[in-house]
């Protein structure tokens, strides 16, 4: 279960980050909270993959997102 928490948060990161990096290069600034942001959820992913027995495939992702949404979610 550890291991669908660390790909969620991760996602979740990656996809707020693309936005605000977007934002950043529009106004041309440097996007490095961004790029922090989006390396931070990369390495949750990374990590992910690695604690979890069997990997994930791309099938797999939703079911992980589902089951830690389940959790929060009366």
């Amino acid at each position: 279960m550890m291991a669908d928490y660390c790909l969620t948060f991760g996602l979740l990161l990656i996809v707020f980050a693309i936005p605000a990096g977007v934002s950043a290069y529009s106004e041309m600034r440097p996007p490095r909270m961004a790029a922090v942001t989006i390396v931070l959820g990369a390495c949750l992913v990374i990590l992910a993959v690695t604690l979890s027995p069997t990997g994930y495939s791309y099938g797999d992702i939703p079911q992980a997102v589902a089951r830690v949404m389940a959790r929060f979610l009366p």
